[in-house]
């Protein structure tokens, strides 16, 4: 290279552009530091919340509802799967907005004048929407109307969610999903479900669409069959692997919910009280069975019921559980008590005879009458001939404090210790002043109102030979904790004279149960209404069996019965004659009746 090339290349060499790109390179690595700085250091909050858009998951992790069963194990409540299908009407609209713009562009149209113009674009995309026969198939598979489909989806495009049907099958949901439709999403859910429909309905209640107890057991045991959903928080690649777990937290698991009841009775029960419901036009009814020792309802019936799977037709009158909420005065059927305070207090014994001479009295300026003049009566007679004079004479020779303190010890004007929702403790105020006619009517079951749970908790006791123990709807281990609140002694004779009842001159003598000794007794109260009494009537049955080693307590109410058929032994004792039979047999409880009469021949022999 000569020496007028080499000063030419030096001539060339400009210092000031040289410098020029050093301080711009230079300032463009600054400001890539700063921005690094910025992002990292001083705002990091926003580059990590991108990041976390991208790669994090959450995952729940849901608790299925816990299960109901009988005390055999027989499912009286489960859930099941279902789907449901929800919508995302802004992300359909921008799809169908794309699809406008793709058309348009095609076309040749200025896509900046269209979308400028909201009228236009909002009437293409109408089109497109209703070109698409998929939406009509989406309609026709939901069995909705098309115009309440588009109404969810198209009114309203900035929703994010919108629930277009709840609770499908599964194969109604895998039509949906071949539609392919956008903005249609499924999500997977559980429906419950009640094997034993109305029968038990009013016993295990029902859940809302959402899953919460909204009745019965489901209501009071909503928290523990619930349980907790639980939680997965996973960082994921591109691809949808998982590369981390960030958090982890557990399902709580629900709690499966074992009852006291018996399938098998509760089934029986229910077909009578439902079948003496319709074959005497009333207008409701209520059956209860127990076990007098452990206190245990083995059945809870109403009638009218509802089918639980299917709400439609389920009004509020047929939903409500009569056995624990509704009162009323419990007639004859507390008659019992007052001849048991008479023995328990000493001021008559088993072999009393009562003076009921001429069939009526006058107390405190009212009347007490018996239908006939029965004159001089034994206890036994009293109660099976369901005398009014037999036992106010009786609550006669006891202090007012001592009866009224008797019923209340007995179990009237308090809860059975069942717990559930909507129970009443009935009324009965026992502090309150008592004339002598309350307590007259109070000894043959009025001035008092209860429920037929009340009254099955008292014949319970009664079964048990005095022990008073808190009814229960779980199955128990151990029987309940209970109180000796009357001698066995007296007990036992009280429910020997309740025999008398089925025999011919009693008050049910067709409503006896084959092959059992049981004891029992009818009551038949005219209903309260404002300023005094109507003119309808509810008729009960209650009683205990067998009576050589009672089991069950057995409480039937049949509710304003039509026609001139009301008494508590015909409308109700027949239900409670197939309750109690069919119930102890499933029980495998061992006839008496045979030995009874066997020991009462070899008896009648010796004599």
């Amino acid at each position: 290279m000569t020496d007028g090339q080499r000063k030419k290349v030096g001539n060339s060499f400009i210092a000031w552009r040289f410098f020029l790109v050093c301080f711009v390179m230079l300032a463009v690595f600054i400001a890539l530091a700063a921005r690094a700085a910025y992002i990292q250091i001083i705002e990091p909050d926003m580059a990590i919340d991108e990041s976390n858009k991208r790669t994090l998951r959450v995952e729940a992790l849901h608790a299925q509802r816990g299960m109901i069963f009988d005390r055999h194990g027989n499912e009286l409540a489960v859930s099941v799967p279902v789907v449901s299908v929800y919508a995302d009407p802004k992300a359909l609209d921008k799809s169908l907005e794309k699809k406008v713009l793709k058309a348009a562009r095609k076309q040749g149209e200025n896509i900046e004048l269209l979308q400028k113009d909201q009228a236009e674009l909002d009437k293409r995309k109408n089109i497109v929407y209703q070109n698409d026969p998929r939406w009509r198939e989406l309609a026709d598979v939901l069995h909705d109307s098309q115009s309440e489909i588009n109404q969810r989806l198209r009114d309203d495009t900035s929703r994010r969610y919108v629930y277009l049907k709840r609770q499908i099958t599964p194969a109604v949901a895998n039509y949906i999903a071949n539609l392919d439709l956008t903005g249609i999403h499924l999500l997977d859910e559980s429906k419950r479900y009640y094997p034993a429909g109305e029968v038990a309905a009013h016993v295990v209640g029902f859940t809302n669409i959402d899953g919460e107890g909204i009745e019965g057991i489901e209501n009071l045991f909503d928290q523990a069959l619930t349980g907790a959903d639980g939680r997965r928080t996973v960082r994921k690649d591109a691809r949808g692997r998982e590369i981390e777990v960030l958090d982890e937290r557990e399902r709580v698991e629900p709690q499966d919910v074992t009852l006291s009841i018996d399938q098998r009775i509760q089934g029986i029960a229910y077909k009578a009280l439902k079948s003496a419901v319709l074959s005497y036009k009333a207008t409701s009814g209520s059956a209860m069975v127990v076990d007098v020792k452990t206190g245990e309802i083995l059945a809870m019936v109403n009638s009218p019921s509802f089918n639980p799977n299917n709400l439609t037709n389920a009004a509020p009158h047929k939903r409500r559980n009569r056995a624990i909420t509704d009162l009323f005065e419990p007639g004859s059927t507390v008659k019992p008590l007052a001849v048991l305070a008479g023995l328990e207090y000493g001021s008559i014994v088993s072999d009393e005879v009562i003076d009921t001479h001429p069939g009526w009295m006058r107390v405190g300026g009212r009347v007490v009458t018996d239908p006939r003049n029965n004159k001089e009566m034994s206890l036994r007679e009293i109660l099976k001939k369901s005398s009014n004079m037999g036992v106010a004479k009786i609550a006669q020779t006891l202090p007012k404090d001592y009866l009224v303190r008797f019923y209340q010890k007995a179990g009237f004007g308090e809860d059975t210790g069942t717990n559930m929702v909507g129970e009443s403790s009935g009324l009965y105020r026992p502090d309150r002043r008592w004339s002598d006619f309350e307590i007259a009517t109070l000894s043959y079951g009025y001035a008092v109102s209860v429920s037929t749970a009340q009254l099955a908790r008292v014949y319970a006791t009664l079964g048990s030979g005095g022990i008073s123990r808190p009814l229960t709807i779980l199955k128990q281990s151990e029987p309940m904790p209970g109180e000796r609140i009357m001698q066995e002694h007296n007990v036992k004779a009280v429910v020997e004279m309740m025999e008398s009842v089925f025999e011919k001159g009693g008050t049910a003598p067709n409503a006896k149960v084959d092959g059992y000794r049981v004891a029992g007794k009818t009551g038949t109260s005219k209903k309260a209404i404002a300023g005094g009494y109507g003119d309808e009537y509810v008729g009960y049955f209650a009683g205990v069996g067998p009576v050589s080693e009672p089991r069950l307590a057995v409480v039937v109410m049949v509710n304003e019965p039509g026609g001139d058929v009301y008494y508590g032994g015909a409308v109700s004792g027949p239900a409670f004659a197939e309750i109690m039979s069919g119930a102890l047999r499933i029980l495998n409880v061992a006839p008496d009746l045979e030995n009874y009469a066997t020991l009462e021949d070899q008896e009648s022999n010796d004599v």
